[in-house]
């Protein structure tokens, strides 16, 4: 009997998806023992179409970015479907793709699906809201979703360099009381962030030693107000050389971790707009989801 598949296809992602590629895609994952069915988010967006139409299939294939995949796990869990994603990376940074090593190649990612292997991915909520690999404050967190798609398409992976580089001037720091399981840290951060991944945008690598994405904790990320110019440069020498250690910069491991702050601040989740919040709550749900690597 047939395995029937679910394809879901974001073609506004990155710079686009060619007829050719989408073609080699759709022939390639045709040619094994699956009746695929094919999904564009047109009208209903890779959330939406997971949630509603998963339901049958025993495996689900995203062609998009990171926002599709991560919409397509927030459907799946939503319905409450247990059956195994694959990722065909078309967007413009590709984070959860370069931390899972993943091809770029469309050909070459349908066909490493077909024979790759279902590996257990853990998820975050941020309150009742799933996200796939980070919830974040602060500095450069709006440079995706306050990035014109077209700006993305045209310019690529530069589109977020240029943004990056715009919000120099907004950064403000954030009075914030962090809890995270039995421990408490406050002080005044320019960026806070929840991560199960070793990208960030592209623009911020953690080292790949010390991120497990199925070891049900977080990487927790809390950057100090620099106060003077060696300070920047201590924390730009952490990043470089994924040390993350000094007085500006903190980097911890956590089941459970909370935000409070004295007013609300503006939060990305999995690099869309998170809303702004003065307590955030965010749970991890241990080897909620298979991805086939």
């Amino acid at each position: 009997m047939n395995k029937r598949m679910m394809l879901i296809i974001n073609p506004m992602s990155g710079r686009g998806l060619s007829k050719t590629a989408l073609g080699s895609i759709v022939s390639n994952l045709c040619e094994v023992d699956y009746i695929v069915t094919v999904f564009f988010s047109h009208e209903k967006n890779p959330e939406e179409l997971a949630l509603e139409y998963s339901k049958g299939h025993d495996l689900v294939v995203c062609v998009g970015g990171d926002g599709t995949l991560s919409g397509v796990i927030s459907g799946l869990l939503q319905a409450g479907v247990k059956i195994p994603v694959g990722y065909i990376p078309t967007g413009t940074s590709n984070d959860v793709a370069t931390t899972l090593a993943l091809t770029k190649d469309p050909s070459a990612a349908a066909k490493k699906i077909i024979g790759g292997t279902p590996t257990p991915l853990d998820i975050g909520l941020f309150g009742e809201r799933y996200f796939t690999y980070i919830a974040a404050f602060g500095a450069f967190t709006g440079v995706s979703y306050n990035t014109p798609q077209s700006a993305k398409q045209s310019l690529g992976h530069l589109a977020y360099v240029f943004g990056g580089l715009a919000e120099v001037a907004a950064i403000v720091p954030r009075r914030t009381i962090v809890r995270y399981d039995d421990n408490v840290i406050e002080g005044e951060f320019i960026f806070g962030g929840v991560i199960n991944s070793t990208s960030v945008a592209g623009l911020v690598k953690l080292n790949p030693n010390r991120v497990d994405l199925a070891d049900g904790e977080f990487e927790v990320v809390l950057v100090r107000q620099p106060v003077v110019l060696a300070d920047y440069a201590e924390i730009l020498t952490s990043l470089v050389m994924q040390t993350y250690e000094g007085d500006n910069f903190i980097m911890l491991h956590a089941k459970t971790v909370s935000f409070d702050f004295e007013e609300e601040v503006a939060w990305t989740v999995d690099g869309e707009d998170g809303g702004k919040h003065k307590n955030v709550d965010i749970k991890i749900k241990s080897h909620a989801i298979e991805i086939v690597l």
